[in-house]
């Protein structure tokens, strides 16, 4: 038995003839596997386990930045019937080294079992950010109603009325909450995924009330008020996302 250290990105080639029956358990950070063809594969955290041996793994990689460890299994060396060692004559393995582990594959069902409580988590203070965003831009744009910002469009010169902001604002909070989740299931890095995402979209949608056509105030209330819940959001799932990705 064996402990693998993996600094933050580093990459260590799976050599068949030294991984032969080799098991690995992740007992630190995350680890990625790289398939045959170069193309990246499955995430596995911490007590997952894999087999290496005819998954078409060629290489463990560290996504994060902190130093992953795995500790690899190998079989034993026993004198033969002949009285040589061979390398491979049996497989030991305790009780202990046997905790936690799964041995489906490059695909272990240890990591897929951990996602479904780190998603309630990441949903929960999801939604929590949510109702304090929808809150706080709807808050705010009454306050702008009662300085005098009337919010009218000059296309059908109908004014956005104040249950608008609370609807959209709550529509793509739940998309914000939806695209961290996707991340957090099938990215190395999602928290880093995510704030670039979510910034880019922010940016984005500063864009509509500059081509509405209405009076300086009201365009310059309107892009404020999309800074509201992203100052909220973007924060709350990047930090949910960091917390459950180890």
């Amino acid at each position: 038995m064996r402990t693998l250290a993996l600094r933050g990105g580093a990459r260590v080639a799976v050599v068949a003839a030294e991984w032969r029956d080799a098991f690995g358990v992740v007992t630190r950070g995350r680890v990625q596997l790289e398939l045959r063809g170069g193309e990246p594969g499955p995430v596995l955290g911490r007590d997952a386990g894999f087999w290496l041996r005819g998954t078409g793994v060629r290489a463990l990689r560290n996504p994060g930045r902190r130093t992953a460890r795995v500790r690899i299994v190998t079989r034993d060396p026993e004198p033969s019937r002949t009285g040589q060692h061979t390398p491979y004559a049996s497989h030991r393995m305790t009780r202990n080294d046997m905790t936690s582990m799964n041995d489906t594959g490059a695909v272990p069902a240890s990591d897929q079992n951990r996602y479904a409580p780190r998603l309630r988590g990441l949903a929960a203070a999801g939604l929590i950010g949510a109702v304090a965003a929808t809150a706080a831009t709807t808050l705010a744009a009454a306050l702008a109603l009662a300085a005098g910002v009337d919010f009218e469009l000059p296309e059908g010169g109908e004014s956005i009325p104040l249950g608008g902001f609370a609807v959209v604002t709550g529509f793509f909070s739940l998309v914000g909450i939806a695209i961290a989740a996707a991340l957090l299931r099938w990215s190395a890095r999602p928290a880093e995924r995510f704030v670039w995402t979510a910034v880019s979209l922010t940016a984005i949608s500063l864009v509509p009330p500059f081509l509405s056509g209405a009076d300086g105030t009201t365009i310059a209330v309107l892009a404020g008020l999309h800074l509201v819940p992203a100052t909220v959001m973007i924060p709350t799932l990047a930090r949910g996302l960091r917390a459950r990705t180890g």
